[in-house]
């Protein structure tokens, strides 16, 4: 069993305030929430988790949403990138299926899966194909898969790669997007950076991490992008968990230092990676 060590003790400032710890695992470079709850779903039960609701009522909303519609076609064109002759495309934690229903008018065919039985509604009610899990899958395979933001959250991570490898064509493409917790704001925010988002995020990875991971289930990392729109948003999160309240102009500041030093670094708030079977 891989010894691990402290690194960081934060809490959930979202909903419960309880304190966590992150404990460093060396093998794969990567942080562990401890202690990982038994019925995580309470810790979801927040008005405030905007990704399970399309409403743009507060400022921080507004900014989310704003911030969203820009990157839908974004995603849409990077996938577009690794699209082949049979566009089928599933997205794992789609939410209230955005970024699906913007892939399904560039004529991609379209399927979800999406717990929270919230999100799930409002993106079956955009005429979308939406599953409650992976294991509710059967006989079909997958140009792209994408999870945005949603492998940090899954619990048995090995089990959960090996049924997304399984879905995916052997020519296929998965598509991954997660904080790294060696960015710059990472380091500066410390204990109240957002993205450690304890404990919905049970993983904090690291490239070596996702490398050394997926390789054991014979997906290779081909390629890795930047997140620049996450460090801003990450640090006015982490400005109100720190001080109480929203400094958008410290923020602003934060995040572009963050985007300069990775510039040097590589080491960016977010990043995609591009993965193929090998």
């Amino acid at each position: 069993m891989t010894k691990t060590k402290t690194y960081l003790k934060t809490k959930d400032f979202l909903v419960t305030k309880e304190h966590f710890l992150l404990e460093y695992d060396s093998e794969k470079d990567m942080l562990i929430t401890q202690p990982i709850p038994t019925d995580i779903s309470k810790y979801y039960d927040s008005n405030n988790y905007i990704s399970h609701t399309d409403e743009s009522k507060s400022l921080l909303e507004k900014v989310y949403q704003r911030i969203k519609k820009i990157t839908l076609s974004q995603k849409v064109k990077l996938i577009n990138n690794y699209s082949q002759e049979r566009k089928t495309i599933l997205d794992i934690g789609c939410g209230t299926g955005e970024f699906l229903s913007t892939a399904k008018t560039d004529n991609w065919n379209t399927i979800g899966v999406e717990l929270s039985m919230q999100a799930r509604e409002i993106a079956i009610k955009k005429n979308l194909r939406i599953y409650k899990s992976l294991e509710s899958i059967t006989n079909q395979k997958f140009n792209i898969i994408t999870l945005w933001h949603v492998l940090e959250h899954l619990p048995n991570l090995d089990k959960q790669i090996n049924l997304i490898e399984n879905l995916l064509e052997e020519n296929g493409t998965l598509i991954i997007a997660v904080p790294n917790y060696k960015s710059h704001d990472a380091q500066y925010y410390r204990q109240y950076w957002a993205a450690y988002d304890t404990p919905r995020h049970l993983w904090h990875f690291s490239k070596t991490s996702i490398t050394k991971i997926f390789k054991e289930h014979n997906l290779s990392v081909k390629k890795i992008l930047p997140m620049y729109f996450d460090s801003y948003y990450v640090s006015l999160l982490s400005e109100k968990y720190k001080k109480g309240y929203s400094n958008y102009f410290m923020a602003f500041y934060r995040g572009f230092v963050s985007n300069i030093k990775a510039k040097q670094s590589g080491e960016y708030s977010s990043h995609i990676y591009i993965l193929q079977k090998d």
